[in-house]
């Protein structure tokens, strides 16, 4: 099915198998925080790395996986299975970055996190600033041989676990005044500080605090690309990201619709399995359709994506994707909570996790109406047909 090669099974296997490792754990997590002991975390580090899961995205020759787009989306896709962002233990360190960084900054950031030893953060979103990325008021000027960092940024997803970020800004002076440059900040450094942790709807052990940038001087060393290169570097971060929030859904969907399924053929109500009511079994009908329907179209966003599609057409259809697979999920979630019933209600139940966690797969790396408008642009400018 989906004409999947040998090897894109065997891979897709060995993330199933991690992933139902990680699955009992999840209860656990969900009563603490979503905190697991020390030594568990670790040893699921090491199990990631040992099994080649982790950094699949990045370039062979750096030491990473070099997995295509379609085995990248199998991974992520079984990772999404796991509540609690328990699969985020599969981590995929920022592909973009190694086509412009120096030989300093692959020594500093890109290897040590091919080898799980470092993780970003990205430092971009702001309190007046989400989806329109251009609207930043955070700013950087050169001093010297430094630049000087500041901002406040909302939302820096995994602050509490990177040691280093990626720090959006528009330059205050120069030739470039006005446009945007990214730098990679150390964590901890002078200058950065935690505002505070506003608590999530969701239960994972990765936080989404609000970070101060003071005055924070970084060399210029630490500038990614050149002045004016920043929106380049975001934009690429958001196709990869779109595609693999798309992915993550479908493992989401597709666990829902397997523990819910089991569950209603076990559920007995006067006399009878709820599979037999025309009620639930439409609703499981329509779950399962979908997920059909989302899967092949983010498979089919990735093939493309190998298949080197124009940039426009990659950035659009991984638009399509996020968009259908995350409200897919959304409504797969809301449905399988109403099969369960009163149980569905329970945190201790899969649905009940889901339907909180997969809230957000509608809002960042840009919302659902984000999404819409920049697929609505492209179809006006370049016809329905360059993208379906």
């Amino acid at each position: 099915m989906y004409n999947l090669t040998p090897a894109d099974l065997e891979i897709q296997d060995r993330a199933r198998v991690l992933v139902d490792e990680l699955i009992p754990y999840e209860e656990d997590a969900e009563a603490h925080g979503g905190d697991l002991p020390d030594a568990v975390v670790e040893r699921f580090r090491q199990r990631t790395l040992g099994a080649g899961l982790h950094a699949t995205n990045m370039p062979k020759e750096l030491g990473g996986g070099g997995y295509s787009m379609l085995q990248q989306v199998l991974v992520q896709e079984q990772g999404g299975r796991a509540t609690n962002a328990l699969g985020w233990v599969l981590g995929t360190p920022p592909s973009w970055f190694p086509p412009v960084a120096t030989p300093e900054q692959i020594e500093n950031y890109v290897v040590p996190g091919i080898r799980g030893e470092k993780e970003e953060c990205y430092a971009i979103t702001e309190e007046g600033a989400g989806s329109d990325v251009d609207a930043i008021t955070a700013t950087a000027h050169r001093d010297g041989d430094r630049y000087v960092l500041d901002g406040v940024k909302w939302h820096v997803t995994s602050f509490n676990h990177a040691q280093y970020a990626f720090f959006q800004a528009k330059l205050t002076d120069g030739e470039h005044a006005g446009e945007h440059a990214m730098f990679v900040v150390d964590l901890p450094s002078d200058g950065v500080r935690v505002v505070r942790t506003p608590e999530y709807t969701h239960t994972i052990a990765h936080h989404h605090p609000i970070v101060a940038f003071e005055s924070v001087r970084v060399p210029a060393t630490q500038m990614v690309g050149r002045e004016g290169d920043g929106m380049g570097f975001a934009y690429e971060w958001f196709r990869f990201e779109r595609i693999m929030v798309a992915s993550r859904c479908l493992g989401a969907a597709a666990r829902l619709i397997d523990d819910t399924t089991e569950f209603a053929r076990q559920r007995i109500v006067n006399g009878r399995p709820i599979t037999e009511f025309g009620a639930v079994q439409i609703m499981l009908a329509d779950s399962l359709t979908e997920l059909f329907a989302a899967r092949s179209l983010v498979y089919e966003t990735a093939r493309n994506i190998d298949a080197d599609a124009d940039l426009k057409v990659q950035h659009t259809q991984c638009s399509m994707a996020k968009l259908y697979a995350s409200e897919m999920a959304n409504r797969v979630a809301d449905r399988c909570v109403q099969i369960f019933g009163g149980r569905g209600y329970m945190r201790e139940n899969v649905a009940e996790r889901f339907f909180r966690e997969l809230r957000v797969e509608r809002i960042w790396e840009g919302t659902s109406e984000v999404q819409r408008s920049i697929i609505a642009d492209q179809m006006v400018k370049r016809g329905p047909g360059a993208f379906a």
